[in-house]
């Protein structure tokens, strides 16, 4: 199975991110967003960063979750390589997701060749059963 595949859209990018579960959907949503600014595969894994997000809905969550990489990107020159250990969790009607970031921060070492402004809600879908699937369009 494929991890993500882009589509066509006018302005943005817009991609759809797939897994055997919610959460290897949402992770490969997070590779899919990092490839749009640099090669993910080429980061090295010299950082981990433990992230939790929260949101009212599955879509809240999954735009809190991929804005995270702009944030950390933005604030602390981390460039996103991997997830590891993605859970999301449902709580009295809201979610919750925690997991860790590998990567490493910008140097010389790394291109970046893209610029995401903003996830957006704008066409947003969430597939709940397998294979899971999440769309997405971020704002370049």
């Amino acid at each position: 199975m494929e991890k993500y595949k882009f589509m066509h859209h006018t302005a943005d990018a817009k991609f759809q991110a797939f897994g055997q579960t919610l959460e290897e959907a949402f992770s490969h949503a997070a590779l899919a967003i990092a490839s749009l600014m640099w090669d993910q595969d080429k980061i090295e894994g010299k950082l981990t960063i433990p992230i939790e997000v929260r949101g009212k809905d599955l879509q809240q969550l999954l735009v809190n979750f991929l804005e995270e990489i702009l944030y950390l990107f933005e604030t602390k020159g981390f460039l996103l390589g991997s997830v590891e250990d993605l859970t999301i969790h449902k709580n009295e009607g809201k979610f919750s997701l925690r997991a860790l970031f590998i990567g490493d921060e910008y140097s010389s070492l790394y291109e970046i060749f893209g610029d995401v402004k903003a996830i957006t809600y704008n066409e947003m879908a969430i597939k709940e059963n397998a294979p899971f699937m999440v769309q997405v369009v971020a704002d370049i």
